[in-house]
């Protein structure tokens, strides 16, 4: 019975107004705590408005902080490209890491987490700039009027030290992904470095999901991935690791390490997700 709820809501309620209504109800009463007892960040959203999961908002930001020094070696005068960087979760510990010499700039298909971004965060450090991507997507932005497909990131070709996703790909279809990589391969610099966050379908995730170990069941097996959910595909998507792997290759990324993920049960794990980073080689002369 719950499930057939579940696909009916689904069906009727957009679920963008579904998470905003749930977060509303769960975080309103915390919120309005913190405000009366002035233990606000102002860097830090009201976890009402956090749309990227709620809950603990610096643990994940800091997390990533410390992969993106240890394996980009990210330094304080980088140029930086956050591709979705949703309501700063990213962007907040990186403005104690990058100097003034530095440059963030971060882009998301949600302009509730841009407008957020840039009232907060720019006012307080110029050089991170925030842009919205009017990009379609049928979970976050179902009144998009572009394709994933056919979006071309809003900056020069080799623009950037370092570029990364972090819970981006795992919302997105191949094909999509496909111009997402093409393009974080064209604005990072020669000898740059990209770090992103995948589901990568593999013989092991399987039967740990098959197992009922994981924490998604991405095992509804569409065109070419799998998901989580068939009504709505976005909310988690699974993509072959040979898929991911050839696709570094065509687009000219040469993979450094992969760090395997919890979500699909496993007991050794880096992060929550499946980690891959990969550089532009430098082009040697003949």
């Amino acid at each position: 019975m719950f499930v057939l709820v579940k696909d009916l809501l689904l069906r009727l309620v957009p679920h963008p107004l579904l998470a905003t209504v749930h977060r509303h109800i769960r975080y309103g009463i915390p919120d309005l705590v913190d405000t009366l007892l002035g233990r606000r960040d102002p860097l830090v959203p009201r976890r009402s408005l956090d749309f990227v999961g709620g809950g603990d908002f610096k643990g994940p930001g800091d997390e990533f902080m410390r992969y993106f020094v240890g394996f980009a070696h990210l330094a304080p005068d980088a140029s930086v490209l956050d591709v979705g960087c949703g309501i700063g979760r990213m962007a907040r510990p990186l403005t104690k890491h990058l100097s003034a010499n530095g440059r963030y700039e971060g882009f998301d298909i949600d302009a509730r987490g841009t407008d957020w971004c840039t009232k907060h965060i720019s006012a307080r450090f110029p050089n991170f700039k925030f842009q919205v991507a009017d990009i379609y997507n049928k979970m976050y932005n179902p009144s998009g009027t572009t394709k994933p497909s056919q979006y071309r990131f809003p900056f020069p070709d080799n623009s950037f030290d370092f570029v990364f996703s972090t819970s981006v790909f795992t919302h997105m279809y191949p094909r999509d992904v496909e111009t997402y990589l093409a393009e974080i391969a064209r604005v990072l610099k020669p000898g740059g470095c990209t770090l992103n966050t995948f589901f990568l379908d593999n013989p092991e995730s399987q039967a740990l999901v098959a197992g009922g170990k994981s924490a998604l069941a991405i095992q509804h097996q569409m065109d070419g991935f799998k998901t989580v959910e068939p009504l709505v595909p976005e909310h988690a998507i699974g993509l072959p690791d040979t898929f991911v792997q050839n696709l570094h290759a065509s687009c000219g990324l040469h993979i450094r390490a992969i760090e395997p993920g919890k979500w699909c049960g496993r007991e050794k794990f880096l992060s929550f997700q499946d980690i891959v980073v990969a550089d532009k080689p430098v082009a040697t002369g003949t």
